[in-house]
């Protein structure tokens, strides 16, 4: 059992000011393994104090000085990723091999912010002008319980090569997770004040921190329906928002690409993190002549897909993270049966033997049409559903046909065709052949999917505000 009752603010780990106490539950087996005290408005005003009072200083830090601290913050990170990686599977279900990566990434990530401050230039020359970069001020960061330790460092990395300082909430499903983390962020050395954490409910901290006029920026992962919240909470005073939110990513599958490899990277593409990533190719698009074919080469597929306990090596799909995701995934399956599509593999119910956790069936429907609730929202577990088309021209048209822009896939064995559907898919980011993540370009998405990129470049710029002097 672990208890979780500290927050970090200023420096210091802190007792809260709130006293809700929360248990954590082990989502492969449903037992409890911690308990967590959540903190009130008042501790959020804490942390915010504390950031606000450190900024001044460390605003005024030089490159060298920051390079060092994002040295020192990838250092300690990989002196805990053992136990980040173990805490990861026992408290979010992930599969060892996400766990592992997700948290490696995390740590690489400070490396990659330290080396873009090598060449970037916080002073310019526009036309007849100065143009200065200067730190914004305090960011908020706010994360959702599918990718804790990268989500908080993608952004925090950011915020300290810009010289800016954080208060973080992390999920409420993460709190074992966040305090290794936090425990490598005060072993980093950083100055008091520059890193701060807070936990609590959303409903609670995150208005505190959309509101408060001394943050200066929003950092939100997490869905549209709650980034629609915070935008508006925000707009009072004006704050910068970073919002990475839904998706609905579709996957096309051109009529000229070979299916016995394009299928399995599909199905690869829909279950990645146990179907819970909001890049995840969840609307497969097929030409109509090739769905027979498709369907027989994902019904192997899946047959040779793992669901298991993620403890083990060679499990693939894990647990779902918590009763809700259990219970929303279970209610889109029924939808999809219900709406008359056809389940070629899956169901309802936890597959035989893991009943003790939160198993889902990955679970494929062909014949869907663009109207089904299991084609036009997210899910967020491993159910994937096959659409087909009659020209190209169709298929980009039906991949566009959605509020969301996050992510898009095409297989082709033309990479000229590939490059021009690409180009017309309206998504943040289009894999080709591919489903590899590039931790250097931008990211983040059009139309519901987000405000704003994180990620390389246009994470630290989205950091710092432009301001001009004229001589």
């Amino acid at each position: 059992m672990r208890t979780i009752n500290q927050f970090y603010i200023n420096g210091k780990f802190v007792t809260p000011a709130g006293s809700e106490q929360i248990e954590i539950l082990n989502p492969a087996n449903r037992q409890i393994i911690g308990t967590a005290t959540l903190g009130n408005q008042d501790d959020a005003e804490n942390a915010i104090s504390a950031a606000k009072a450190a900024f001044n200083s460390f605003s005024k830090t030089t490159i060298s000085q920051r390079q060092q601290y994002l040295q020192n913050l990838h250092d300690a990170i990989i002196d805990r990723l053992d136990d980040l990686t173990s805490v990861t599977i026992e408290e979010y279900g992930a599969t060892k091999q996400r766990a592992i990566w997700s948290n490696k990434f995390a740590a690489e990530t400070f490396l990659l912010y330290k080396e873009l401050l090598n060449d970037f230039k916080f002073e310019r020359k526009i036309g007849k002008s100065d143009l200065v970069l200067t730190p914004l001020g305090v960011t908020a960061i706010m994360t959702a319980w599918n990718s804790n330790s990268g989500s908080i460092s993608v952004k925090l990395a950011a915020a300290i090569a810009g010289g800016c300082t954080v208060v973080i909430k992390p999920s409420e499903m993460s709190y074992i997770q966040s305090q290794i983390l936090l425990e490598a962020f005060n072993q980093a050395g950083l100055p008091n004040g520059v890193i701060n954490m807070v936990n609590g409910r959303g409903d609670v901290i995150g208005p505190v921190l959309s509101s408060h006029p001394d943050v200066a920026k929003i950092c939100f992962t997490g869905s549209t329906m709650v980034g629609k919240i915070i935008a508006k909470s925000s707009v009072d005073t004006m704050k910068r928002l970073t919002l990475e939110l839904s998706g609905k990513s579709p996957n096309i599958i051109l009529d000229d690409a070979n299916l016995e490899t394009a299928i399995p990277l599909a199905v690869n593409i829909c279950f990645m993190n146990s179907g819970q990533a909001c890049i995840s190719g969840t609307r497969l698009f097929v030409h109509e002549n090739m769905l027979e074919e498709t369907k027989q080469i994902i019904i192997k597929t899946v047959s040779n897909i793992k669901v298991g306990v993620p403890t083990d090596a060679d499990t693939t799909i894990g647990p779902m993270a918590s009763q809700k995701q259990y219970d929303r995934i279970q209610h889109y399956i029924k939808s999809g049966i219900e709406a008359g599509a056809q389940m070629i593999v899956g169901g309802i119910g936890s597959p035989d033997g893991l009943t003790d956790g939160y198993y889902v069936k990955p679970t494929v429907f062909a014949h869907v049409t663009q109207e089904m609730a299991i084609a036009r929202e997210e899910i967020f577990g491993p159910v994937l559903s096959i659409l087909t088309y009659k020209t190209e021209d169709e298929a980009i048209q039906m991949a566009n046909d959605t509020e969301y822009g996050l992510h898009a896939y095409v297989s082709s064995s033309d990479m000229e065709r590939a490059n021009r559907v690409a180009d017309q898919l309206n998504a943040g980011r289009v894999a080709i052949n591919t489903s590899a993540h590039d931790p250097h370009a931008p990211f983040g998405g059009f139309k519901m999917s987000g405000i704003g990129r994180e990620g390389g470049i246009y994470g630290l710029e989205a950091q710092l505000e432009p301001k001009v002097i004229l001589k």
